[in-house]
């Protein structure tokens, strides 16, 4: 039975790579995959397709796309300084688990 890894990123979360060859690029998480442990940002590891012809697009041809992204090349940047930060889970006023920032202390909005 594979163990079930706790994910330090959310869809909506502002992220920088922190490795490959879109280092130093940072963008809005646009989808998750748990079980791959991978993730798609905005603008980053742009990949190309070759798209068929169909009837939307008749013509076909090659395509740009952000391609997936491994998690532990990922980075939360904090809202309040902006800067990358590493996350953790503490408990809120209300009694809920909530990530926040270590590098700020302070919670950080769920997306």
């Amino acid at each position: 039975m594979k163990k079930k890894v706790k994910i330090h990123i959310k869809k909506g979360d502002t992220v920088k790579v922190i490795a490959g060859n879109s280092k130093g690029k940072s963008g809005k998480v646009l989808s998750l995959d748990p079980k791959k442990y991978r993730g798609i940002v905005e603008g980053a590891n742009m990949v190309v397709k070759h798209v068929k012809p169909s009837a939307n697009n008749p013509k076909g041809g090659i395509e740009k796309q952000e391609g997936s992204i491994h998690l532990s090349n990922l980075m939360v940047i904090d809202p309040s300084s902006g800067e990358q930060t590493r996350t953790g889970r503490k408990l809120n006023d209300k009694g809920k688990l909530h990530r926040y920032s270590k590098k700020s202390g302070e919670f950080l909005k769920d997306a």
